[in-house]
């Protein structure tokens, strides 16, 4: 582990879009003693120069201002460090690291092991758990030189889009959990916590036990299919089978589909989720009931806030005016946004999936890792372990007394994301409402699966927490 020493920096500006910062910066530093693979297992930290000047920026200063810990993990690939600049997916508009400096935040930004990432044995050193347990060592430094490090230790925000959005959840769920403890100490990260004060979750890929079924409650009877992965092959890390690909799903398919989405209502009914007046959010066999309706809701008041920017959410076929309110139909929104992935979506019966490579083993094997696909599986690939799935589940945890759960959340799932169901996000959302907790939850009109679009509003929230 590097020891912090706050006098080996550099003094660097950047002049991008007309805006202009001078930061200080203290580069690869290594967050644990025993690393497999250094150069993703290390974090560069970034801090406003004017700080050291005695200037506040927002009204921050070098001991009061946020730490805000976004990560770059996508497809559960291995996360890279990351400077201030230009948005790697969005030509021309800055990065949340530059924005965040401007915007007088302090940035630490870990890179994380992936799945694909293998030793000079040939062992791979990034399967699950092993990213998130990356993410929490990054934490537990910043935490043990708190005393030395700039911003405050106190206010830390993760934020993480897609794979990376659930990782930003775990951290958020899962604080000082005991799950933890071996993997952290075999990688001799520093001896404190790594709790946070909030995450920040794009579209966060997480329940993946349960996202299969959910995903085929949604897309029940939508058989055509657009992969359209061609502008995701940087996150996918550019694997053949995930290029892009339509078509009709099979037969087989269909039917594979039709059982899944009726293994969905039973996984609802078991959450007890609570809904108006604690009437609880439960489906019924045919996948009808309280729950589709709170996800209509949550579509509407997208709807609802979109038209109050002046967008005519009534020319999408799903969107009607019922009176001078707005009435959602579900089977047809369904349908517009249409099905990207086949069944299985998630725990793929071939193994093919990026959760059965995660979900993988050391020596290279992919693992199945929901019980039904196993005993259906075309491969006979194994079952991962029940441990290693629970640690990659927020939803495992926010009942769990022994983690140290944020107290606020920002969850965004766009309208028209495709990648996962819109059902897995509102369920985090309501559970952790549920657990007392603060959740800043919304589906942003026409958004896909994406993240940091509304880098502006996320440091308005962050604002919003810190100042109280």
């Amino acid at each position: 582990m590097s020891y912090f020493d706050k006098r080996k920096y550099s003094v660097e500006g950047l002049d991008l879009n007309g805006t202009k910062i001078l930061f200080r910066a203290f580069r690869n530093l290594v967050y644990v003693d025993n690393p497999s693979n250094a150069a993703y297992q290390s974090m560069n930290i970034f801090v406003p120069e004017a700080f050291y000047h005695g200037q506040a920026i927002n009204g921050y200063t070098l001991k009061t201002a946020p730490v805000f810990v976004p990560n770059t993990v996508g497809g559960y690939m291995p996360g890279p460090l990351d400077e201030p600049g230009f948005n790697k997916f969005k030509m021309g508009e800055l990065n949340s690291i530059y924005r965040a400096l401007e915007h007088g935040y302090v940035v630490a930004a870990p890179a994380i092991r992936g799945r694909c990432q293998f030793d000079e044995n040939g062992l791979y050193t990034g399967k699950a758990p092993n990213c998130i347990v990356d993410y929490k060592a990054a934490i537990r430094y910043l935490h043990y030189f708190a005393e030395d490090l700039p911003g405050d230790d106190s206010k830390i925000i993760t934020n993480g889009t897609s794979a990376g959005g659930c990782l930003s959840s775990l951290m958020g769920a899962t604080g000082n959990h005991p799950d933890y403890d071996g993997y952290l100490s075999e990688l001799g990260a520093a001896g404190a916590g790594d709790e946070i004060y909030a995450a920040s979750c794009y579209c966060p890929i997480a329940n993946m036990e349960n996202a299969h079924t959910a995903y085929e409650w949604q897309f029940r009877g939508v058989h055509t299919y657009d992969s359209n992965f061609a502008g995701l092959r940087y996150i996918y890390g550019g694997r053949p089978d995930f290029e892009s690909d339509k078509g009709t799903i099979t037969g087989e398919q269909i039917r594979l589909s039709e059982e899944l989405a009726a293994q969905f209502p039973a996984y609802i009914n078991s959450l007890s989720l609570a809904g108006e007046q604690d009437a609880p959010l439960t489906l019924d066999t045919d996948g009808n009931g309280a729950f589709k309706d709170y996800i209509r809701r949550i579509l509407a008041e997208s709807a609802k806030a979109a038209l109050g920017k002046g967008i005519d959410v009534f020319a999408s076929p799903w969107v009607r005016n019922n009176g001078g309110g707005i009435e959602i139909d579900f089977d047809l929104w369904a349908k517009d946004i249409g099905r990207m992935k086949t069944p299985s979506a998630f725990d793929d019966i071939y193994a093919k999936g990026v959760e059965n490579d995660l979900f993988g083993t050391a020596e290279g094997e992919v693992c199945h890792y929901t019980e039904y696909i196993k005993s259906i599986s075309k491969t006979g690939a194994p079952l991962c372990d029940a441990e290693r799935i629970k640690m990659m589940n927020p939803m495992e945890y926010v009942a769990d007394g022994r983690a140290v759960k944020a107290r606020f959340w920002r969850i965004r799932h766009g309208s028209r994301d495709r990648d996962t169901s819109l059902a897995i996000s509102a369920i985090l959302a309501g559970k952790l409402k549920e657990a007392g907790l603060s959740v800043d939850y919304h589906a942003p009109w026409g958004i896909p699966h994406a993240g940091d679009y509304d880098v502006s509003d996320l440091f308005q929230w962050i604002d919003s927490i810190c100042r109280k």
